[in-house]
């Protein structure tokens, strides 16, 4: 018998973090959010913000987001996350920092706690080595922005067991969420087949084959996509995407999968999409 997951605790309170805590919250699930005393007061008044929006779209009523918000609680101990039935590291795409949460996770939740990684392309093999009965570590992969993407990737480890993927199916379901499963290698199946698509269009931008709206034009009206490879990238965040090439590159060695030198310079600029204010396209 799978373990049921009837509280969980969000180690990361940015961007996918608060889109979790929403959802699961939503969904009647207790959350805690551990985050970094400096970001908690942004972290809440992202949630406010987001909620907020549900209830002008009329996804949700006032009393629906009120009890949403008191079903989260905020902390800047990672100890706090002890006794929750799941503990899902939601921080920023850097290998050394998750390894560090995972590490750390393992000497304070319970041997029984499923414990799960949001990570984009890092193999859960990995993150799972920092963690004693690695057969409870599995990958939870949700898409931006989590309360409205439907999607999750199931990471099954080599030593993920069935029972930890059969809770970790039903918590998605009691999230309404439409899970898929996935082996483990670096990507999963969405990054593994989204990426060289969206480096070939920087590159294309990159050597002057077309411009940035006509290459957005042509994959929105020619292909049907909801956005154009640009724009998407900007949405995901250069830096994000960044970190998923890097991680695809060294797994698998193919080109396709490197950043290109445009990209790398716009990060130095501080051009990260949407969430700067400028990438490809001009937000402010």
């Amino acid at each position: 018998m799978s373990k049921t997951i009837e509280s969980v605790a969000i180690v990361g309170g940015g961007f996918m973090g608060a889109g979790l805590a929403e959802s699961a919250s939503i969904a009647g699930v207790p959350v805690m959010i551990r985050e970094l005393p400096e970001f908690i007061d942004a972290s809440r008044a992202r949630l406010e913000k987001s909620l907020g929006g549900a209830v002008r779209r009329g996804k949700l009523d006032a009393g629906q987001r009120d009890a949403a918000l008191a079903n989260i609680t905020f902390t800047s101990d990672l100890k706090d996350v002890a006794g929750y039935d799941l503990v899902i590291e939601a921080v920023p795409e850097n290998l050394d920092l998750k390894l560090s949460i995972m590490k750390s996770l393992d000497q304070i939740v319970s041997p029984d706690t499923i414990i799960a990684s949001n990570t984009s392309a890092i193999p859960i093999a990995q993150l799972g080595a920092m963690v004693s009965h690695p057969e409870r570590v599995v990958g939870l992969h949700f898409f931006s922005p989590v309360p409205v993407m439907k999607l999750v990737e199931i990471v099954r480890a080599l030593d993920t067991s069935d029972k930890t993927v059969a809770a970790a199916n039903q918590f998605a379901e009691r999230l309404g969420k439409h899970a898929i499963e996935t082996k483990d290698r670096s990507g999963f199946i969405v990054n593994f087949l989204l990426t060289p698509y969206l480096m070939a269009a920087v590159r294309m931008f990159d050597e002057g084959f077309a411009s940035r709206e006509d290459i957005d034009a042509a994959m929105k009206l020619g292909a049907g996509h909801p956005m154009g490879p640009l724009t998407l990238c900007d949405f995901i965040g250069l830096d994000v995407l960044n970190a998923v090439c890097v991680s695809l590159y060294e797994e698998f060695k193919q080109a396709e999968y490197a950043p290109p030198p445009l990209m790398k310079r716009m990060i130095a600029a501080g051009r990260l999409g949407r969430k700067s204010g400028k990438g490809f396209y001009d937000y402010a």
